[in-house]
């Protein structure tokens, strides 16, 4: 794999792996942060600290986008003057979770700065960014996708889904999967408990069975062991979920159970645990019944 110069934009949670792992695979990578500090461990695996978005960009072959949503993407990348900056013919790649429309908006103004666009947002959180074992789900052309497969496959496991948009369309898609399993399997834990048998044990005898799964298997035992140090926030849920709710609407599309989610994903945040582990839906649930976070 050739060695390439990558601008990295957002180095939190997830980013900050992901970009540690484009380090360690030869790239050469200009990271940068809102808060310096949160970039500033990656001068140890061989980055650069940019000062600014723009500076990060500016003589990047491949600038990669890992921010929080689709408002603070336009700000970075076009008011900050990211997409100016960068030299022409270079790729865009913007990972995080933002609409489609959003997408699609930046990748024509990319085109109108002859440079490239991919949407490839990831699945996988925290330990999938640490290991490099993201779901990554891509939209774009071909070519550039194959261009950047080498990039993506530092990272985790990519798949093309179709022109620019169809990544975020795809993970909206997986964001319903999750966020519903969660309430589901919240739902069923707390089931177990107050009707008086061991959660973990009934966790346990599930696994394997056609109700197992990633969420029961990673957010089950947190729910159970009440472990909600975020490595996917709740506010973040909620924000795919809504965006996921509303284009369903502008597509003329009835999700009620997504919809019921949603709303119980607003009352988890509405009541302060907007910066835990979206498995916290299960302290939501709790209250909801009148209980106390210990189940009494």
């Amino acid at each position: 794999m050739s060695k390439r110069r990558i601008g990295f934009l957002g180095t939190g949670i997830m980013g900050g792996h992901m970009a540690r792992r484009l380090c360690e695979a030869g790239h050469e990578v200009a990271a940068w942060n809102r808060t310096r500090a949160k970039a500033e461990p990656l001068e140890a695996h061989g980055a650069r600290i940019a000062d600014s978005p723009a500076a990060a960009a500016e003589a990047a072959e491949v600038v990669i986008c890992m921010l929080s949503n689709g408002p603070v993407c336009d700000s970075v990348l076009i008011e900050e003057g990211v997409l100016s900056a960068m030299p022409g013919g270079s790729l865009m790649i913007v990972m995080s979770s933002i609409p489609v429309e959003t997408a699609r908006a930046e990748a024509e103004k990319a085109l109108e700065l002859g440079l490239r666009y991919i949407d490839a947002p990831v699945s996988g959180g925290e330990p999938g960014a640490r290991d490099g074992t993201l779901a990554i789900m891509a939209g774009g052309e071909q070519r550039d996708f194959e261009e950047a497969r080498a990039i993506f496959e530092a990272m985790g496991r990519p798949t093309l889904v179709g022109p620019v948009g169809s990544g975020e369309l795809a993970k909206l898609a997986n964001q319903v999967i999750v966020s519903n399993t969660l309430a589901t399997v919240a739902e069923a834990l707390l089931l177990a408990k107050v009707g008086g048998a061991d959660p973990a044990a009934v966790r346990e005898a599930l696994l394997g069975g056609f109700a197992d799964s990633t969420i029961l298997r990673q957010h089950g035992k947190r729910m159970i062991e009440g472990d909600f140090k975020p490595g996917g926030p709740a506010k973040y849920q909620l924000k795919d979920q809504r965006t996921a709710t509303a284009l369903a609407g502008a597509l003329d599309l009835e999700l009620p159970v997504s919809t019921l989610v949603e709303e119980l994903f607003d009352a988890m945040v509405s009541h302060g645990h907007g910066d835990s582990d979206h498995s916290g839906i299960f302290i939501e649930l709790q209250r909801l019944n009148g209980l106390s976070p210990d189940g009494g």
